[in-house]
């Protein structure tokens, strides 16, 4: 209070009664022999988007181009990112990583000129397969093979267990990585409607597996990207048993799977099936290291031929990474970095959110996920997505606009935001010129 008193040239006693005036308009807040804090303002938070209606037929996918400027756009240091879901490095264990990376460098110096053939290291598959029980798996090392990231697990999946011109069935809005592998490959792509907080609706599969020919389904259960929804285990279990009824096989993207707010990891779809026709995908891309590019599918029944198809397509995934992944997983405090993670992950996705509340327009709606670090955004109708990510790319600004998460380019008034973004000026204002850009498209001259 004397330090107030003399800044601003006043009594004491002026500045309780200004401190009383703020407190009371609920601008601060007093704490015991501490002092007085600014509150966290109670923006409104706003509602959840509503259960999505895709196409009712399959689609061919197309206008994925996008993608890549938005990907790109990341290498840029003067961009404020939030376009691709990649973390900020300050989320990530670098110095942990750069330490395994040295240390596996100068112990299997020889070793790292060769290559590690599918299905990979031994020892990170060792590793790997310890941490699926955490996902309710029991898994052999045997199981495991290694990819070069979560995408190039998804593409060997399709690849095996699909041909050009088969159906598969996904959510709505889907993961653009999955749309670019279904349009490479020459296969259809069925949108399934999916509710912001329960994941794909069971009652529209089961319709859509009797009235079309879909050879396979592929979902993100746990944590999707990008509406960061989580199917209820029960949910789970009879989406196996539907499946099953069908023959038609699962591919899940479990991806986002350790980054649970709770820290309570939720179960793979995987844990309640035989395995044999689930193929589960997944990468340490959003939880170690993007850069290292260490992914890996446990295949079930479908083993041998991606073990096969990995090894026509690129031979090996790098040697080094795989030696150091290995040693983190097993040195490097794996848990005691998820802990710290999943706060900071909660932390950026909550203030994101109230952000959206505070500077967008006001029948904006977002989801609210309990677990990785992407938010999904539908704005007023007459708000233009892709016009607005034009502005923002002219403002330095990158985010994800619908259209490219649906093969039929539907969402056009929705956008997608990273939020593995440290909070800071930059990032505020980037969300203020964003909800500007809205309100502004809103009411076009």
């Amino acid at each position: 209070m004397r330090k107030l008193s003399q800044q601003f040239g006043v009594s004491i006693s002026t500045v309780v009664q200004a401190q009383r005036l703020l407190e009371d308009e609920g601008r601060i807040e007093a704490r015991p022999r501490s002092g007085y804090y600014v509150r966290t303002q109670p923006w409104p938070v706003p509602e959840l988007p509503a259960l999505s209606r895709p196409a009712k037929r399959p689609t061919p996918v197309t206008g994925q181009e996008l993608v890549l400027s938005l990907a790109q756009a990341t290498n840029e240091a003067d961009f404020v990112q939030l376009g691709a879901a990649v973390p900020h490095s300050s989320f990530l264990p670098t110095r942990a990583i750069q330490r395994s990376l040295s240390s596996m460098a100068r112990k299997y110096g020889n070793e790292l000129s060769t290559y590690q053939f599918p299905p990979g290291n031994p020892e990170l598959r060792r590793q790997i397969a310890r941490r699926m029980a955490e996902a309710g798996c029991r898994t052999h090392p045997d199981e495991i093979v290694i990819t070069s990231g979560c995408q190039e697990a998804l593409s060997l999946c399709l690849q095996t267990i699909a041909k050009p011109g088969d159906v598969i069935a996904i959510e709505s809005p889907a993961f653009y990585g999955l749309l670019q592998a279904i349009e490479v490959l020459g296969m259809k792509a069925l949108e399934i409607p999916t509710d912001p907080q329960t994941g794909i609706s069971l009652a529209a599969l089961s319709l859509a597996l009797e009235k079309w020919p879909v050879t396979a389904c592929a979902l993100v259960p746990n944590f999707s990207n990008p509406l960061g929804c989580t199917m209820p285990d029960e949910a789970k279990q009879a989406l196996v048993g539907l499946l099953a009824q069908h023959d038609i096989p699962l591919i899940e993207d479990d991806i986002y799977g350790d980054l649970g707010f709770d820290n309570t990891r939720p179960h793979a779809v995987s844990a309640f099936s035989d395995k044999a026709s689930v193929l589960y995908c997944s990468s340490f891309s959003k939880s170690l290291s993007p850069g290292l590019r260490i992914g890996w599918v446990i295949p079930g029944k479908y083993r041998e031929k991606i073990v096969y198809r990995k090894y026509v397509s690129s031979l090996a995934t790098s040697t080094l990474p795989q030696y150091a992944i290995a040693d983190f997983l097993k040195h490097g405090g794996y848990d005691r970095y998820l802990r710290q993670v999943r706060r900071a992950y909660q932390r950026q996705v909550s203030m994101m959110i109230r952000a959206v509340g505070k500077y967008f327009p006001q029948e904006t709606r977002v989801t609210q996920p309990r677990g990785g670090f992407v938010i999904w955004i539908e704005l007023p109708d007459k708000v233009d997505s892709l016009q607005l990510c034009q502005r923002a790319l002219e403002q330095r600004i990158s985010i994800a606009p619908g259209p490219i998460f649906s093969a039929t380019r539907k969402y056009c008034n929705f956008i997608r935001l990273n939020c593995a973004q440290p909070w800071n000026d930059a990032l505020e204002s980037a969300m203020i010129a964003l909800g500007r850009m809205a309100h502004e498209l809103m009411t076009p001259n």
